[in-house]
């Protein structure tokens, strides 16, 4: 029944006219930096209020002993990284954090669980747990893993407005990041999220020692999905000793800032979020993400087992920056010439 399903996937990516190909994409990087920061700033003002960002909180629901090799993650059963692993929240404990988080300017509450793909009789509490955060009056995001269409029906009936399922990187690299799981996989999970109606939130990560090719490839598939993201998650590595990147060459900010332009041009309407090793960055490197693209961050001291920047830092740089979050009952996302209308 897999291969079924994988042979579908492969047809219907073969059937859909990528709307920005590798080639394009790979111009796009190679524009002097000012010309690039320039369009992309340019597009992002067509579409979103340049002065808001969107806040998101992150909570490990259930942390450490995945089945998972991703050489990235710290909470992987194949590493010694000192994760101790913990059982699935109770769901009254997930709706007071996200309680908190509300109280502190969050708007979406994503609640992320080590797994390879939920079982049933763990669905059955994040279900509930689902609906409880939804009733705080917060959008919902959930990474689960793999899922089955049943289970990403089951989710949506819940009140889940986001899911979460990065590629990680280009097709060709992916192999030398993970061997438990395959691109298509990813795939697969990502078309029945969409087929329940939930919105998709997909992206990758960089700095893992990928080349700019992979880089280019990764953009070009995200954007060339068979409906863009409406989250895209743009990672820094966050190097965890006892993971198999340790140790990895850190990445030029100025492709950093490339990659957020480079996402913010080709997927015009999309949320682009600065996730994890924002705790690194400068504020100067998130000021200038920001005015490339980037209007949505992960707020909160922790993301799921790695550190973030603390809210008060966060606060502090909006101030200095004249950024404001953007309001829970506003998308953020307007129609072409719409953007005087949003900024008043």
């Amino acid at each position: 029944m897999a291969s079924m399903n994988t042979d579908h996937t492969e047809r219907e990516r073969a059937s859909v006219a990528p709307r920005w190909r590798e080639s394009a994409v790979g111009a796009l990087y190679e524009l002097p930096f000012n010309d690039l920061i320039f369009r992309a700033h340019t597009t992002h003002r067509q579409h979103f209020d340049p002065n808001e960002v969107q806040l998101s909180a992150l909570l490990s629901i259930k942390t450490g002993a995945c089945s998972e090799d991703c050489g990235y993650c710290p909470q992987s059963a194949h590493h010694a990284t000192g994760v101790a692993p913990e059982k699935l929240m109770e769901t009254a404990d997930v709706v007071a954090a996200a309680a908190a988080a509300k109280r502190a300017g969050a708007t979406r509450f994503c609640m992320g669980a080590a797994w390879r793909s939920p079982r049933d009789r763990d669905l059955d509490r994040v279900v509930e747990t689902v609906a409880g955060v939804k009733a705080l009056g917060l959008e919902t995001c959930a990474t689960l893993g793999m899922l089955t269409s049943e289970q990403a029906r089951r989710l949506k009936d819940a009140g889940l407005d986001y899911y979460n399922h990065n590629l990680d990187t280009s097709e060709a690299y992916y192999d030398r990041i993970v061997s438990t799981r395959r691109y298509e996989d990813r795939l697969q999970t990502l078309e029945y999220v969409r087929a329940s109606d939930i919105r998709v939130c997909c992206g990758g990560i960089v700095g893992m020692g990928e080349t700019r090719a992979d880089r280019v490839a990764l953009i070009a598939e995200l954007a060339s999905l068979p409906q863009c993201p409406d989250s895209v998650p743009i990672n820094m590595l966050v190097q965890v000793p006892g993971t198999p990147l340790y140790g990895t060459e850190d990445l030029d900010v100025f492709e950093f800032v490339r990659t957020i332009a480079v996402a913010r041009i080709t997927m015009p309407t999309t949320h682009v979020r600065l996730s994890a090793g924002r705790q690194s960055m400068s504020d100067e490197l998130q000021a200038l993400s920001f005015f490339a693209g980037a209007n949505s961050i992960f707020y909160g001291d922790l993301l799921l087992t790695t550190g973030n920047a603390t809210t008060d830092h966060d606060r502090a740089l909006f101030a200095r920056l004249g950024i404001r979050p953007q309001p829970a009952a506003d998308t953020g996302s307007v129609d072409e010439g719409g953007v005087d209308r949003v900024r008043g």
